[in-house]
């Protein structure tokens, strides 16, 4: 692979970089933070499973950031997904909530008003459709799933190291459903922008054909899990200890919930399911893990009347609406900047 290429490819690298060191948590933090689950477990689940889902399950939600915005050369990809990458780093620095999807499908805004192509109407109105109905259906799941599990633990009646064994074991699988979902639905805001611009070609290896997207997403699989592995434990142990007090058994809910919500939108054979069925397909698009989190905790909240702190549930919406804009406006200075200082294409 060309030294340039890694270089083009590095700002794609560096928000998986990001992805992996922050919603890692959302997937093992009250596990790992509750010390039912190891880190050095949580970490190699977490780690083998994002890579097959971005592999196998990655292409769907990809195809609907293509439909936002074509970014077609490598420049402008490098410089839309640094934009975003950039966006996630101060925000969160600032201790400001942020969606890596909100932060790349506003990057890929500014990219079309500054290379004055237009930003498909159906596709931008599809997704911020599926980021309003992201923390809703969590939030639905959460509570079908908590009556569920709380009726079955009833009937079953575990003794208490039963019940500490089930709920290990439960974390385990949920975390490596969860960590499969975050692969397939996030890999798109990896490295999505890329798919248009890569130069990448077929790549067969024991009879099996690895197409250019799959290779992209494999990188950005990689990014993401040295995140998991190199950064994700302090993440983990604060979402874990001081985010919400939570029960084990409610961790699971919340977890398994944020799981199935994400998996759903960026399961290509659920949406084609449903279609044979007569229905709308499902909308294959990159979604907030974080959203998916807020919604399950609310729902489980509103459902056990615990208070529910409004205020800073307004500000983590505040983010989630201020997150595109600046990436948007951002992008296209950045824009600006890398063809006319730098001189380099980026349309």
């Amino acid at each position: 692979m060309e030294f340039a290429v890694i270089i083009f490819l590095s700002s794609g690298l560096f928000l998986g970089w990001s992805l992996g060191a922050n919603d890692a948590a959302n997937v093992f933090g009250t596990a790992v933070g509750s010390r039912m689950v190891s880190f050095k477990t949580a970490a190699i689940v977490c780690s083998v499973m994002v890579v097959l889902g971005a592999v196998i399950s990655g292409a769907g939600a990809s195809h609907t950031l293509g439909a936002l915005g074509k970014v077609s050369a490598v420049g402008g990809a490098f410089t839309v997904a640094l934009t975003a990458a950039l966006t996630v780093f101060y925000m969160t620095k600032y201790g400001l909530p942020v969606s890596t999807g909100q932060a790349i499908v506003g990057a890929i805004i500014g990219w079309n008003f500054f290379s004055n192509e237009p930003t498909h109407a159906a596709t931008l109105n599809k997704i911020l459709m599926t980021w309003v109905l992201c923390p809703v259906l969590a939030a639905v799941t959460g509570v079908l799933l908590y009556k569920l599990t709380t009726w079955f633990l009833e009937v079953a009646r575990p003794g208490l190291f039963q019940l500490d064994s089930w709920t290990r074991i439960g974390l385990i699988i949920a975390g490596a459903f969860g960590s499969y979902s975050l692969g397939a639905n996030n890999i798109a805001n990896v490295m999505g922008v890329f798919v248009s611009s890569s130069e990448f070609e077929p790549l067969k290896i024991m009879g099996i054909t690895f197409t250019k997207e799959m290779q992209l997403f494999f990188l950005g699989a990689v990014a993401i899990s040295v995140g998991v592995i190199t950064y994700s434990k302090r993440v983990m142990m604060t979402v874990g200890s001081s985010l919400i007090d939570m029960t084990p058994v409610t961790a699971w809910v919340v977890v398994m919930a944020h799981s199935i919500v994400l998996f759903v939108f960026s399961s290509q054979g659920l949406s084609d399911f449903v279609v044979s069925l007569g229905l709308p397909a499902i909308p294959l698009v990159p979604v907030s893990s974080s959203q998916a989190v807020i919604g399950a905790v609310v729902g489980i909240a509103l459902l056990r009347k615990l208070p529910v702190q409004y205020k800073n549930l307004l500000r983590v919406v505040m983010g989630w609406v201020t997150t595109p804009i600046i990436s948007a406006i951002g992008c296209f200075i950045a824009l600006f900047i890398v063809q006319n200082l730098f001189l380099v294409v980026v349309v």
